[in-house]
């Protein structure tokens, strides 16, 4: 007799479930950085394809064994890379049981299940972040595509305005539109620009301050130059600079592109979620985005639900819809045009990711919310604070006064370089005591990443180099923190510390330091 297909099916899930218990079980404590690299995990895999089947639960064992090595625990609560959050427990059953029920959200027709889990998830987001009723949403695969999607919609409509339909006609011969961006905007705007058609060159850099957040008077000269070509223009606002946490003065900027016809895009990835806040001071940093034309933020940072997904909002749904929806004779469609997905992003087969956004804002509820938002950026405060104690580390995004009441950071983000703390005289015989901060902080950055407790990650702010902790996971406490600071503490007062100029060469290999 035939084996039961089923059986074998079931058998490979109860595998695949011992080992995603395990992970979890794990999770907590395992080292955050990965144990292998990529190369090492490629010549894992890489053998030659079998010539046939292979039992389903053998290749899930397999699966496991191979990379097992290489994956970095992004969803521990010493993950405090990039701006990446953890995933909540609802959120994760319901993402599983996305893939279990393998639904193409494209069309209602096709999955009404996605399509209304779509219409309302998208409808609390809007009205957590505050945003005016009506706002048509799409969800997408991270904030890239909702900026595709949206920025989409501001390219419809601003043409539009001109007298030109981008949809019908395309960019060819279409009047130049000029998008204006602050100097410290994340690449994923630029990547997204690109995509829709908007070389390097249509983008002004508005110039931004000390903490990355866009200029009110360079915004206006950009302005006042733009209206003299009478072009088209686009206005790319930020809430939440990735490396500083800070925010562009969005009620301002709304207020001075709209006088200019201009439409206002805000990149919120993370920082829109302030506005769920309990803290007065924070929801200010957030003041203002209800102006703007269009959105964008992820569900995969703060939100705490599992890669993938990013969320598109906008104003106008008719500029919106016209940039993305596409039909064929073989859709049946919703007879109220509403509720097909695939009218509002750039994708046709796409996963039903809305369902985990659902799960986690009903497991989370309101108040729950708030309290996970304001829970991270506490503790980065803490972070901050007690990291600036530190002998030659300085938070380069402080914002408060350390001996006053207010935060010392605005929000999760903490931003640190680290300068050796010797006297002048000592820092006298080093010609080039900046660069040495460099390598000092980065040798502090690759030791803490590489001792397994925390897991943080470099880059570079106004032209040196920096380390970034961002605290966005739903389970990080102050134990997390506190292991956190100490091997940062352990790491600036070990060996990562390159030697002085007096004890050893200060340009090893002929490169100076």
């Amino acid at each position: 007799m035939d084996a039961d297909p089923g059986d074998a099916l079931r058998a490979a899930l109860r595998a695949a479930a011992g080992h995603a218990d395990a992970w979890l079980a794990g999770l907590a404590e395992r080292p955050v950085r990965p144990a292998h690299g990529a190369a090492e995990v490629l010549a894992r895999l890489d053998g030659r394809l079998p010539a046939g089947p292979s039992d389903p639960v053998a290749v899930v064992d397999a699966l496991v064994e191979a990379v097992g090595g290489g994956l970095t625990a992004t969803g521990s609560p010493r993950f405090f890379g990039y701006v990446v959050g953890g995933t909540l427990p609802a959120a994760l059953a319901a993402d599983l049981l996305a893939v279990v029920w393998d639904q193409n959200a494209a069309l209602a027709s096709l999955s009404p299940a996605a399509s209304a889990a779509e219409a309302v998830a998208g409808r609390w987001v809007a009205e957590l972040l505050g945003l005016p009723s009506g706002v048509s949403v799409g969800f997408t695969t991270g904030t890239q595509m909702a900026h595709v999607t949206a920025l989409a919609a501001a390219r419809q409509r601003v043409l539009a305005d001109a007298g030109w339909d981008v949809a019908a006609d395309g960019l060819t011969g279409a009047p130049p539109v000029r998008v204006l961006a602050g100097a410290d905007r994340h690449a994923t705007v630029d990547a997204a620009l690109r995509l829709l058609g908007f070389g390097t060159r249509t983008t002004v850099e508005v110039a931004t301050d000390a903490l990355g957040r866009m200029r009110p008077d360079a915004l206006r000269t950009a302005l006042t130059a733009t209206a003299a070509t009478q072009r088209p223009t686009i206005v790319v606002a930020q809430a939440g600079e990735i490396n500083t946490g800070a925010f562009d003065p969005l009620a301002e900027i709304c207020a001075l592109a709209h006088v200019h016809g201009a439409w206002v895009h805000v990149d919120g990835a993370f920082g829109l979620w302030a506005k769920v806040s309990a803290s007065a001071p924070r929801r200010a940093l957030v003041a203002g985005a209800e102006l703007a034309d269009s959105w964008a933020t992820d569900g995969h940072k703060w939100l705490n639900v599992p890669y993938d997904c990013g969320i598109a909002l906008v104003a106008d749904r008719t500029a919106h819809r016209r940039a993305m929806s596409a039909s064929a004779d073989y859709f049946v469609l919703d007879s109220a045009g509403q509720l097909d997905p695939v009218d509002w992003t750039p994708e046709f087969s796409r996963r039903a990711r809305a369902l985990a956004v659902y799960a986690a804002l009903r497991s989370l509820g309101r108040s729950g919310l708030r309290d996970l938002v304001d829970r991270c950026c506490d503790l980065a405060d803490d972070a901050a604070t007690r990291l600036a104690a530190l002998p030659g580390v300085t938070v380069l995004n402080a914002t408060g006064d350390r001996g006053g009441p207010g935060p010392l950071v605005a929000l999760n983000q903490v931003l640190i370089r680290v300068d050796d703390p010797s006297p002048a005289v000592d820092r006298a015989h080093d010609p080039r005591p900046a660069a040495r901060g460099d390598l000092l902080t980065r040798r502090v950055t690759a030791a803490v990443t590489a001792g397994g407790e925390a897991y943080v990650t470099g880059t570079v702010w106004r032209g040196r180099a920096a380390m970034r902790l961002s605290v966005s996971n739903w389970a990080t406490t102050r134990r997390e923190i506190d292991r956190a600071v100490a091997a940062i503490a352990d790491a600036v007062a070990g060996p990562a510390r390159p030697p002085r100029p007096r004890d050893a060469d200060p340009h090893p290999g002929g490169v100076p330091l």
